[in-house]
């Protein structure tokens, strides 16, 4: 028997997915309806009727977690969101910073067999246009070792691999100043006052990138000198 869901249903289980990822082992209604902008009464209606549906687990003041099949449909969610993130940029020219909200509503597209040849037609591409690994049809994501620029080492070279927050805005400012995946960073000096960063990018000459730039932007080492 083949599970429906609503579209709200599929975005709660996808946001469960994403906070336990973060680290919330339990996620609790207030982070929830938070993520959902929503009320909590709201999102304690939904997590009950998820658990009912053996989606989730779930205890009174503990929070919720996902089961296995709660799982299955959030990373397959999140699998035909980032191919079809992939597609916009690379065959329809959207930019990186366009895609999030049209993807959002093609992830709720049932059809199995439209995702396969999708997947096949863009060449089984492991990550999107953030840098976020996109899960094969088993649920499986290719991880890479990454951290953001704000952990890395004064001196630490790398090459930008994801950007953590797909903010319009961050993604715009981050083209305004030639960051894209795929750039070549020098970490030059950290400011103790602010946490901003000086840095090159491309061999570039040196800029300054805010705290909360540096800590949303992901690279993967690749010398330390």
């Amino acid at each position: 028997m083949i599970l429906e869901l609503s579209f709200t249903e599929e975005n709660y289980l996808k946001a469960i997915y994403h906070l336990s990822a973060e680290g919330m082992e339990n996620v609790n209604t207030n982070s929830l309806a938070e993520s959902m902008s929503t009320t909590p009464a709201s999102a304690n209606d939904m997590v009950k009727r998820l658990a009912q549906k053996n989606l989730i687990g779930y205890q009174k003041y503990k929070g919720a977690t996902l089961l296995s099949k709660g799982k299955k449909v959030a990373l397959n969610i999140i699998r035909k969101h980032r191919l079809w993130e992939v597609f916009l940029v690379e065959k329809l020219g959207f930019k990186w910073d366009e895609v999030h909200e049209i993807a959002e509503q093609l992830e709720h597209i049932k059809s199995p067999n439209l995702i396969k040849k999708l997947d096949k037609f863009l060449g089984y591409p492991t990550m999107d246009p953030h840098g976020d690994p996109i899960p094969d049809e088993d649920g499986v994501m290719k991880e890479t070792v990454r951290a953001s620029i704000s952990n890395v080492a004064v001196n630490a070279k790398g090459i930008v691999v994801a950007v953590n927050n797909d903010d319009t805005l961050l993604l715009q400012h981050l083209d305004s100043i030639g960051i894209k995946l795929g750039s070549r960073i020098h970490v030059i000096e950290r400011m103790d006052f602010d946490g901003s960063v000086s840095l090159t990018i491309d061999d570039g000459p040196k800029q300054f990138i805010s705290k909360d730039v540096a800590e949303n932007l992901m690279i993967t080492l690749t010398d330390k000198k």
